[in-house]
């Protein structure tokens, strides 16, 4: 499928999607949205793709943030609604079922952190910038930030970012877990890559109901979430996954995971 804002590029079982619009920093838009929600259900649904990537085009922007001439005129059922629509495709990002590397190549704002805190796992270059600067517009963030900010880095880092609307470095958002790792520019997309191959190497299974055990278990209390991870556990036992990761390890060789 060809999209009129995302480059979507598959190396051997690693999609790479590149929002597209550098001329305006990446900067999220209805179209973008869109597109973004029909390609991930794409590589949801395609059993040759095991992980994604997702970055932005240029040097300058991952996502500089969202197209602020299309929040002039919303009113507030509108307003709601657009929200709404951001979010379902960021939960579809966060709840893929396949890991999601946000290789962060520049502004990281507003929508662009928001979308980056979908994603699984968050590299960023040396010359990254994040933030939540909604608060400057007289709204708040609406694609998820004022809830998988806190969860990521605290609710006082989490309402520091918000209500001043500052932005951090790639080193300070290392410092508070907003991010993984930190990378030269140079390296991103490989370092990227090379992370998305040590995770396709493991049980694919069990790749997935660990993220879904992680994912599920935020919403919850701890006793519930312990419930979780048993029951996905058990499930994990009726795999031939773990009869050949267990046999494996054994026997003192690679596994040869079938996904099965």
């Amino acid at each position: 499928m060809s999209y009129e804002t995302l480059l979507v590029e598959k190396k051997d079982n690693i999609a790479i999607v590149t929002i597209n619009r550098p001329k305006v920093l990446n900067a999220l838009n209805a179209t973008v949205i869109e597109e973004l929600g029909k390609a991930f259900t794409e590589l949801k649904n395609d059993p040759e793709v095991g992980a994604v990537i997702l970055t932005g085009a240029g040097e300058k922007a991952f996502v500089a943030g969202a197209d602020i001439s299309g929040l002039v005129e919303l009113n507030p059922l509108e307003g709601k609604e657009f929200a709404e629509k951001g979010q379902a495709v960021f939960n579809l990002i966060e709840n893929l079922g396949k890991p999601v590397i946000a290789a962060i190549n520049g502004f990281a704002l507003g929508g662009g952190c928001e979308l980056a805190m979908a994603c699984t796992i968050r590299i960023a270059s040396e010359k990254a910038k994040l933030g939540q600067p909604e608060v400057n517009l007289g709204i708040i963030p609406g694609y998820g930030g004022t809830q998988r900010l806190p969860r990521l880095v605290g609710k006082g880092r989490a309402m520091e970012l918000i209500l001043t609307g500052r932005m951090v470095d790639a080193s300070e958002a290392y410092q508070m877990g907003l991010v993984n790792k930190v990378v030269a520019p140079e390296k991103l997309l490989d370092e990227a890559i090379e992370m998305a191959k040590v995770i396709l190497s493991k049980g694919p299974l069990a790749v997935k109901f660990a993220m879904e055990a992680v994912n599920r278990g935020l919403e919850v209390n701890l006793e519930e979430g312990l419930k979780i991870e048993a029951d996905l556990f058990g499930i994990c036992c009726a795999t031939e996954d773990k009869v050949e990761g267990t046999k494996a390890f054994l026997e003192k060789r690679k596994p040869n995971f079938k996904g099965k």
